[in-house]
């Protein structure tokens, strides 16, 4: 079997997808992506073409090897997520041309289903327990909130107090059983985020998620220190070698690596193993469309772990189409009481709608962060 060619489809909301074909017939799919630069990631997966080219797509810890150390600069968010969604693809294509699961060939799932969460509110979080309610009036047993609009790097109470009020908020409308996650995405810097770790230790959160910027997590000790709750991250690291001083430094309880950022299923399954020698929880990190979701699916059936999936049916980005638009199987993702139930399909186990890939790529999408600004003017954390 040999691959023939790669194809990118960048599609709305902000997703980017690739199919690769064989002279085999057997066609995979992947899902690489940066949210915000799917055009600079698909330039990188069509450089890595240019090696894959005629190659057995079967040799998939080969061309992982190749593709990531073959190139002298290595890692990144660019290289890491081209090189992630060929080899969700190149595994989809394993497993179809084998009749089976990709979990199969990861040595079989250890569990059936997995708890997901969903989100609540946007960037700017309003009428939350409002949103909170509905979510659990769908079934789901955990859900997440941005923690706080933008901080300086030393602000006010005020601030402090109504991002407190509103998981207060939350806490109260859901009851003491329902698991709340705070993301401070990176907003928040050390002088801030020790006040708020501290005033959130009451409403025992699920976790808190980048209390600080991953490029500051030498403050993460002191942080968790001021209080019980889990801390998480790791959605901005993109290797085994990223996660390894994070694990080293054991200040932190949850990793987030995404499956579409961190070299696909291959580097996440060995960072899942990384975690669990220290006793760290996983939790993929997952805003993106279906084939992002059926890897992080495959990975959390074999990893022991794994505790819950992040997935963005109804999230507040997907606004153009939501996570089923592109699934021809509509029902790959069976949720039921807060759980989602691993795809016992071949390969990933979910089937892309090509007609409708290509008809949504003709619009396509030019996604960007916001930019945020300060009442001063200076630049803000989205």
């Amino acid at each position: 079997m040999k691959i023939i060619s790669l194809t990118t489809y960048i599609v709305p909301p902000r997703w980017l997808f690739l199919k690769i074909e064989t002279d085999a017939g057997v066609t995979g799919w992947g899902e690489p992506v940066v949210e915000g630069r799917a055009l600079t990631v698909e330039a990188a997966v069509k450089e890595l073409g240019d090696y894959l080219i005629g190659k057995d797509p079967r040799l998939i810890e080969d061309h992982w090897t190749v593709m990531h150390r073959g190139g002298f600069y290595r890692g990144g968010p660019i290289l890491m997520s081209a090189i992630a969604g060929i080899d969700q693809a190149l595994w989809d294509i394993k497993g179809k041309a084998l009749g089976v699961p990709v979990h199969e060939l990861l040595g079989g799932k250890l569990r059936d289903s997995i708890k997901v969460y969903s989100w609540i509110g946007g960037d700017r979080p309003a009428e939350v327990a409002a949103g909170a309610r509905e979510v659990v009036s769908r079934g789901f047993q955990a859900l997440k909130m941005n923690g706080t609009e933008e901080l300086q790097i030393v602000d006010s109470h005020d601030k402090i107090d109504a991002a407190v009020e509103r998981v207060a908020v939350v806490r109260e409308a859901v009851g003491p059983n329902i698991g709340i996650a705070v993301d401070f995405h990176g907003r928040v810097h050390r002088p801030m985020a020790r006040m708020l770790v501290k005033e959130l230790e009451p409403y025992r959160l699920m976790f808190i998620e980048e209390p600080v910027l991953s490029e500051n997590r030498e403050a993460l000790k002191e942080i968790a220190a001021l209080g019980s709750t889990p801390i998480a991250l790791g959605e901005r690291l993109y290797s085994r070698w990223d996660f390894k001083s994070v694990f080293e430094q054991g200040a932190v309880d949850i990793i987030q690596p995404d499956l579409s950022h961190a070299g696909g299923i291959t580097e996440c399954r060995k960072i899942a193993a990384m975690a669990e020698a220290y006793d760290v929880a996983v939790a993929p990190h997952c805003p993106l469309g279906p084939i992002a979701l059926a890897s992080c699916l495959q990975l959390d059936a074999v990893s022991y772990n794994c505790f819950i999936q992040e997935q963005s049916l109804g999230i507040h980005y997907n606004a153009a189409n939501d996570l089923l638009d592109y699934a021809a199987n509509k029902d790959v993702f069976r949720y039921e009481d807060g759980y989602v139930a691993i795809p016992d399909g071949p390969g990933l186990g979910v089937e892309i709608d090509e007609d409708y890939v290509k008809e949504r790529a003709k619009e396509g999408h030019r996604w960007r962060n916001p930019i945020w600004r300060h009442k001063d003017g200076s630049f803000a954390e989205w």
